[in-house]
């Protein structure tokens, strides 16, 4: 064991019994570097982080730019940072209206967080609705949306009343009613198992929020700038929530997330009381300048219609490569998942995968999924190393499982 990794298994709090361990020395476009020398392909991107791949140079050169200007000033929302400032317009100018006012954050889990508190200060009503299979975050309150009991109840008492619905089952939302405050909801369920919902469930829980009068928040943490085929993905269904959370790939590769609504609705948290909602360092000059250089090249090189060829030649290909060994295969754009016969089988796929210099991850959820949610930029002779190395590993996988 190196002596790299003895510190991490014993001074860095682990997140799991089992950690990867890949001890990473450096990263460029899909690939990983190990301290080894090993180079692996990151189909998980970070997390759906690093969508322009890792070390995207004009997002490496605003970086740069801005750490020479200044780093963090003063707490969010007080001074006038031209970050923060261009990153608002542009976000508002690509989204639909009246989705127009941004609240930066420092992660996704913490907009979720600032989405409720509006939810609850705009309607002042206490209950939510999130559904079964659901994934918005590990902060106590996101966690209370979580679809998953068995992460909730180690901690309960946690946020509520909640109530969790089924997925994609337009006949329960009746349970929408003039109780609820919010009622947050994936575009598409990633730790779910990469479940897309149909159009009229999507369709009905807007008309039902209209009718009721609870605040729709779409959470498109990964969904959003460009990953399912579509800037974002609420585009799939010609629907706009009420607030919109994003993150993951909005900071190019540093922390960052937002949640964005109206004038009405972000105007609640300036006033009864003032700063009633306040971040230290949410909207991080560096980490919007990189934003921003991202959501320039994202648009200009129209990278969700890259997503959208990228994920139908992958799953057509892999298709054919598993034949009965996948039960099934989802996607929209480069959000994939691939639902395997049993637990064990996706497990053993997972770790012949990266032994082969692939990586991929299962999911919260749905432990017979791996997904995949590989960089926008993919390049066809890395996707052509993708399916090779995966149809090694399923053919080893199938045999020890």
């Amino acid at each position: 064991m190196s002596e790299l990794r003895e510190l991490f298994l014993r001074r860095v709090a682990q997140t799991s019994a089992a950690p990867l361990g890949l001890e990473i020395e450096s990263a460029e476009g899909s690939w990983l570097r190990a301290t080894d020398g090993r180079r692996y392909l990151d189909l998980i991107a970070g997390m759906g982080v690093a969508a322009l791949g890792h070390g995207n140079s004009a997002v490496l050169a605003a970086i740069e730019r801005q750490a020479r200007r200044h780093l963090h000033v003063m707490v969010y929302g007080e001074y006038v940072l031209e970050p923060q400032v261009r990153l608002a317009a542009r976000l508002a100018e690509l989204l639909p209206a009246p989705l127009s006012r941004v609240y930066f954050t420092n992660s996704g889990a913490e907009a979720i967080e600032g989405a409720l508190k509006t939810a609850r200060k705009l309607t002042r009503r206490d209950a939510f609705v999130a559904f079964e299979g659901a994934y918005h975050g590990d902060t106590t309150g996101a966690m209370a949306l979580a679809g998953n009991p068995a992460f909730r109840t180690p901690f309960g008492p946690l946020l509520g009343p909640v109530r969790h619905l089924p997925y994609d089952d337009a006949g329960a939302l009746a349970a929408v009613d003039s109780s609820v405050a919010a009622v947050i909801v994936e575009p598409v369920q990633s730790e779910g198992g990469v479940r897309i919902p149909s159009l009229d469930f999507i369709r009905e829980l807007r008309r039902r929020c209209t009718e009721s009068g609870a605040i729709l928040i779409f959470d498109e943490v990964l969904t959003g700038l460009g990953r399912t085929g579509k800037l974002f993905a609420l585009e799939h269904f010609s629907v706009v929530p009420d607030l919109i959370v994003l993150a993951k790939a909005l900071g190019g590769g540093l922390p960052l997330g937002a949640f964005i609504g109206s004038d009405e609705a972000l105007a609640e948290l300036a006033h009864d009381p003032p700063l009633g909602h306040i971040t230290t360092f949410g909207g991080h000059p560096l980490s919007c300048a990189a934003g921003l250089a991202l959501l320039e090249v994202l648009t200009r090189e129209r990278l969700w219609e890259r997503a959208s060829r990228l994920g139908a030649l992958f799953c057509e290909s892999f298709r054919r490569l598993a034949g009965a060994e996948v039960v099934r295969i989802r996607n929209l754009g480069l959000l994939i998942g691939l639902e395997f016969p049993s637990a064990g089988l996706t497990r053993a796929f997972v770790a012949e995968s990266i032994t082969r210099g692939v990586v991929v991850n299962w999911t919260l959820n749905a432990e017979r999924v791996v997904r995949l949610a590989p960089p926008l930029t993919l390049q066809p002779d890395e996707l052509d190393f993708a399916l090779e190395a995966m149809g090694n590993a399923l053919a080893a996988a199938s045999k020890h499982a």
